[in-house]
Formats: structure tokens, C-alpha cells, sequence
């Protein structure tokens, strides 16, 4: 008996050493996340105060929401380079909206209430997915060409709308005209918290269940894994292309609004280098860049990965030239990572695939004897 159970534990052992193994490999993020938060803590007491915790959670709110946008283009297959020059132009538009309307033919001037400011700076992040999503379901072409032509085409049109200005004084709009409480609603702190980190809550939530619920997340899935095979199946692989830009744009143009009330300026540099912190923030959460596999989950985890990284180099005085490098290099570890493991689940695979024959084999050979006898 006590043979056996030796035996027994001997087997189990190496199992339950792989199943941990594999239980880091999977929430490697989340492991990251704590390590960053016990190192730069113990290095500072201010790191983990309530103040500095909400700086973070504002900063990481605008990576994430970008993000969430991001990872449904890249669960597709795709990539997307022109979200951060849409942050910029939907902060110019709202601000020239902000700034008044000349109408044509008219000396009259149309200053649009907050929300119709809103809506338009939102809708104009979507027209620029939209018309990304075009370009690439229905003519065919590589997802980088397109979303790098956009990048600059926003960029330029967004330099164009500000005439080499910031907008400022005009956000705060003026009584009487409807368009006041763009910093008092968009800069709050709801329940002390950012009100970027409500709407990037509320962003997750939905995201999450039009990905787990719905037949748009599991045509996006399918469509990511196989494209050919989703379309053989009657998936609309062209409708879904478009959307997940159309989703991206508007996500862009959120933080758009929101970036604008924040730093109460639309800038021409709005956005600068977003599409690849959010691009970060999705590979660091798991997802492949090949498409087929990522969660909102690891999308979060990913944008705050990046956001306690960042903010504790700068609270310990690293050079920002270092933060820069230290960034990259922890980037490149995540997706180094990602393809190990997807090297080792495959050698697994075939192993046991291998293993499977064999005994398969050997046992016809051994029926086989037996019809012979």
C-alpha cells in the first residue's frame, strides 16, 4: 500500500508543479503589478498615498480606455496607429466648438451646448475608425498602412483646426450660451476618484460583456483565430473589421474630452504616443498580437502594469531618458514571455499527442496478438 501511494505522489508531484507554473504564466501581469507596487513602495513611503493613488488611477484610466479600444483590433488580427492623433483632433474640434462657429454667409456665430460638444467630438473619433475599418474590409489593405496614413492625416488636420494655438480660455465656456462644465464634470473626482476611472470602469464592463455575451464578441474571437474559416462559418468578417475601428475611434474620442478638461487646453500634441502605450498595455495583458486571444481583464491590468511602472520611476527620480528605456525593455520581456509560453504549451501539445499514439499503438498491437493467439 505504501508503495502505491509513493508511487501515486510521484505522479501527482510533477502535475501539480506544471499547474502552478502555468497558473504564473497566465497571471504573469497581475504577478508584475504586485511586484511593482511592493518594490516601489518600499522605496517610498509616498508611493501608495491617497493622493499619488489618485494620480495614477487618472493617468492609467486614459491608457486603458485607449486600450480597450485597442484590444478589440488586435483580438481581430489588426492594429491600430491613429488613436493617439484622434485624442488630438476630437480635443481640437471640441475646442474650436468651444471657441464658437462662424455660419457661412452669415456674421452670426453657433456656440453648441456641452453635450452637443461632446457628441460631436465622440462621433468624429468614430468617423475616423469608420473610415479606417473601411479602407481595410473592403479594399484589402494591411491595417499598419492605413492607421499610419490616419496617424498623419489626424495629426495635420488637428495642427490645421488649431492654427499653431492652444485653446484655452475658451473651454470654460460662458454663462448664458449652455456650454459651461466641461472641467467641473470631466475633471471631477467622484467619490474621490477620477471621473476617468468611473468611465473606464464603465468602458470594462461593457467591453467585457460584448466580448463574453454577445454574437459580435464570438464573431471577433472566430474571426481573429481564422479568418478564412469565421468566414466559411457566416461570420460577417467585413462588418466586424469595421466596427472594432469604429469602437477604437470611440474610445479615442472620450479620452479626447476627457483629456482636454484635464489639462484644460487643447494642445496640438494631444495623444502623442498613445497608440503605443495602449498597444503596451494589451501585449502585457496577454494578448496576442495575431489575434484571436486577449481579455478586458488583462487589458486593465496591463494599463495599470504600466501606470504604477511609470509613476514610481518618476517618484524615485529615475531620469526620464532611463523610464523611457525601462519601459521598453519590460514591453519586450512581456511579449518575449508570451511567445515562450506559446512555444512551450505547443511542444506539450505535441508531446502528448506523441504519447497518445504510442499507447494507441500499443494497444491494436497488443489486440491484434490476441486475435492471432
Amino acid at each position: 500500500m505504501s508503495t502505491t501511494a509513493t508511487a501515486a505522489s510521484e505522479e501527482k508531484s510533477p502535475r501539480f508543479r506544471i499547474n502552478i507554473g502555468a497558473i504564473l504564466m497566465e497571471g504573469r501581469a497581475l504577478v508584475a503589478l504586485l511586484l511593482i507596487i511592493v518594490i516601489f513602495a518600499s522605496m517610498n513611503d509616498n508611493y501608495l498615498a491617497a493622493g499619488n493613488l489618485a494620480t495614477i488611477a487618472k493617468d492609467v484610466a486614459f491608457n486603458a480606455i485607449i486600450a480597450l479600444g485597442m484590444l478589440l483590433v488586435i483580438l481581430k488580427g489588426g492594429i491600430d496607429l491613429s488613436v493617439g492623433s484622434t485624442v488630438g483632433l476630437t480635443g481640437a474640434v471640441a475646442g474650436n466648438l468651444f471657441a464658437g462657429v462662424s455660419l457661412p454667409l452669415t456674421d452670426a456665430v453657433m456656440y453648441p451646448s456641452l453635450w452637443v460638444i461632446v457628441v460631436i467630438a465622440v462621433a468624429v473619433g468614430m468617423l475616423v475608425g469608420w473610415i479606417n475599418g473601411l479602407l481595410i474590409s473592403r479594399l484589402n489593405l494591411a491595417p499598419f498602412i492605413v492607421t499610419l496614413g490616419m496617424l498623419y492625416v489626424g495629426r495635420g488636420l488637428t495642427q490645421v483646426l488649431l492654427g499653431g494655438t492652444n485653446i484655452t480660455n475658451e473651454l470654460r465656456g460662458e454663462p448664458g450660451l449652455n456650454n459651461e462644465g466641461l472641467f467641473s464634470i470631466f475633471a471631477s473626482y467622484p467619490l474621490g476618484v477620477p471621473i476617468s476611472a468611473w468611465v473606464m470602469i464603465a468602458l470594462a464592463v461593457i467591453f467585457s460583456l460584448l466580448l463574453t455575451r454577445t454574437p459580435f464578441g464570438r464573431w471577433l474571437y472566430a474571426t481573429g483565430s481564422n479568418e478564412r474559416a469565421a468566414e466559411l462559418s457566416g461570420v460577417p468578417v467585413r462588418r466586424v473589421k469595421t466596427r472594432v475601428y469604429v469602437f477604437t475611434g470611440m474610445c479615442a474620442g472620450i479620452v479626447g474630452i476627457l483629456q482636454i478638461a484635464n489639462i484644460r487646453s487643447a494642445t496640438a500634441d494631444l495623444g502623442n504616443l498613445y497608440e503605443l502605450n495602449a498597444i503596451a498595455a494589451v501585449v502585457i495583458g496577454g494578448a496576442a498580437l495575431s489575434g484571436g486571444r486577449g481579455t478586458v481583464r488583462g487589458t486593465i491590468i496591463g494599463a495599470f502594469v504600466i501606470g504604477f511602472l511609470t509613476n514610481g520611476l518618476v517618484i524615485v527620480g529615475v531620469s526620464p531618458f532611463w523610464q523611457t528605456v525601462i519601459t521598453g525593455a519590460v514591453i519586450i520581456l512581456a511579449v518575449a514571455t508570451d511567445q515562450i509560453q506559446q512555444i512551450v504549451q505547443r511542444r506539450r501539445a505535441h508531446a502528448r499527442a506523441v504519447a497518445q499514439a504510442q499507447k494507441d499503438s500499443a494497444r491494436r498491437g497488443s489486440l491484434e496478438s490476441k486475435e492471432t493467439s
